[in-house]
């Protein structure tokens, strides 16, 4: 399912200046196109729209040990609202964690890479407000967290 995500600004990257007015097709767990929102709009009438406050751009990769939880599952989860979509395969060696990361769908990186929103690229995004608390997490084209 196709699913158009629209933010008061987006990045491309995370170092990007936030522009207005652009927004995100997502094509099942990819990238369709980085575009004006009339544009997409337009092209994809019916197209099913999310709207976000805050700033849109691509999911962090996580470089460091996941952070404490009862569960492998809840550790994932608290990626999640941090905006993060990526792990490093260094810090996910325990089978349970392992596992739970490739449920979820968390990408695992044998290195850190720039994380960036790529047409054709896995659909990992992210919304941020002004304070860098995350709003909303995006992976591979699935919304898996959201706050109110």
């Amino acid at each position: 399912m196709r699913t158009l995500h629209v933010a008061d600004l987006l990045r491309l990257t995370p170092d990007d200046e936030p522009r207005p007015g652009l927004a995100v097709l997502v094509d099942g767990d990819r990238i369709g196109a980085v575009a004006p929102l009339g544009e997409l709009t337009g092209a994809y009438p019916g197209v099913r729209v999310r709207r976000w406050a805050g700033t849109l751009g691509p999911a962090s990769v996580h470089g460091g040990p996941l952070p404490p939880a009862p569960t492998p599952r809840e550790r994932v989860h608290a990626l999640f609202r941090l905006g993060v979509a990526a792990v490093l395969d260094a810090h996910v060696t325990d089978p349970t964690l392992r596992a739970a990361a490739v449920r979820s769908e968390v990408a695992v990186l044998p290195a850190t890479r720039p994380p960036a929103l790529v047409v054709g690229g896995r659909a990992d995004l992210a919304v941020f407000d002004p304070d860098g608390s995350c709003r909303a997490t995006v992976v591979a084209g699935r919304l898996v967290h959201r706050r109110a």
